[in-house]
């Protein structure tokens, strides 16, 4: 981030599709983008997607949010296509909690899996699963009918139920007896639940 700022344009907008808080501090991925980079508007892009499929056209739909609703407006126009369809959304809290926290859950499935687990039992954690994201969501000021949505509950489904999913991967092998390190090194990529849960646990405690 620090490199962008010499780099980027003030008021160039800002499109972010990571997940995750800043281990330290807790802080939203798009406020430490706005700490870094003040002057230019920051967009979340998120909901159910694996690039693997928005590549070669399945058809998609995500959530662009933004405290500035027109902002979120203008990324919609620019990246839609006949087979990507992008709502704007306000609460930005509300989408980056989903995204994040969804990924840990994932890791949960994934572990089920590995533990050869049943679909009610997927199907219980994937529904408290979602129960806690929102709550966490509104303990931090976002909205719980967001976690409804495509943020929320469709980001969960397609990270839950996909072979795409480097976090239920993970989880399968972790639920299979492989331990943590060796199971990053299988997957070969950033494993996002897995670096997020700790953090995620101490937000948790922090909001009660």
């Amino acid at each position: 981030m620090l490199k962008l700022k010499n780099i980027v344009k003030q008021d160039t907008v800002i499109v972010n599709v990571s997940k995750g808080f800043e281990p330290d501090s807790f802080k939203r991925l798009s406020v430490v983008i706005s700490e870094e980079l003040p002057q230019n508007p920051v967009v979340v892009l998120s909901g159910p997607s694996h690039a693997e499929e928005v590549a070669v056209g399945v058809p998609t739909s995500l959530v662009a949010a933004c405290t500035d609703y027109a902002i979120s407006q203008y990324v919609q126009d620019e990246l839609i296509s006949p087979t990507l369809r992008i709502y704007s959304h306000d609460d930005v809290i509300g989408v980056e909690v989903g995204g994040a926290l969804k990924n840990v859950i994932a890791v949960c499935y994934g572990i089920c899996d590995g533990l050869k687990l049943g679909d009610n039992t997927k199907a219980a954690l994937m529904t408290r699963g979602l129960t806690e994201i929102a709550r966490l969501a509104v303990k931090m000021g976002g909205r719980e009918e967001t976690l409804a949505g495509l943020a929320g509950i469709g980001d969960l489904i397609v990270t839950c139920m996909s072979m795409h999913s480097r976090n239920r991967r993970f989880g399968i092998l972790i639920g299979q007896g492989v331990s943590a390190d060796q199971a990053l090194k299988q997957i070969g990529m950033t494993v996002e639940g897995y670096h997020a849960a700790a953090v995620i646990a101490r937000l948790c405690e922090k909001y009660d």
